[in-house]
């Protein structure tokens, strides 16, 4: 999915879009080796689907290795830079890839991880100060944007920042509401 991202951002091989794939594609690398290292931390314990049996110690760094690599995914404030940059890309890969579908599995990494995340308190704080200021921040951009794919991709941002917000309120089940309509 990651050369897949950059080539579709890169399509129009300008300055621009060849410097906003390189950030996207930079980007996502970090949320991949994220997952990768919470993947092989659960795969370690034996598997994710049971979280009863896991030792509380192991919870607490996996807890937030999980929340960066959402936050890396789903483009919140740290690493929110490659999403407006990422609709360099042709308006039909902008609206259905990078506005929609790619950055939504963040947000089902997090929900898919709730209890874990849940069980961290420094996890779950820092999720909701980065995710407010991910939602202020891109809201108050979309309002002095121009550009209309900016504001699509914005818009996306403050949602997404939304989702991020109500799981760390623990409110998961706002969040996949807002996530599934």
């Amino acid at each position: 999915l990651g050369l897949t991202s950059f080539l579709l951002v890169a399509y129009y091989q300008n300055n621009k879009s060849l410097s906003a794939a390189m950030l996207t594609a930079l980007t996502n690398r970090i949320g991949d080796v994220l997952v990768l290292v919470s993947i092989s931390i659960l795969l370690s314990e034996g598997g994710w689907l049971i979280y009863n049996y896991y030792p509380m110690q192991m919870w607490s760094g996996l807890g937030i290795v999980v929340v960066f690599a959402g936050m890396t995914k789903s483009a919140q404030m740290p690493f929110c830079a490659w999403l407006p940059a990422a609709m360099a890309a042709p308006t039909p890969v902008s609206s259905l890839v990078h506005s929609s579908t790619l950055v939504t599995a963040g947000v089902y990494l997090v929900l898919r991880s709730f209890y874990v995340v849940s069980a961290n308190p420094f996890a779950t704080q820092s999720l909701m100060v980065l995710s407010l200021f991910t939602l202020v921040l891109a809201g108050s951009s979309a309002v002095f944007a121009f550009d209309l794919k900016k504001v699509i991709a914005l818009s996306t941002l403050s949602q997404l920042s939304l989702m991020m917000f109500s799981i760390s309120i623990l409110l998961p089940l706002v969040a996949f509401f807002h996530l599934v309509t």
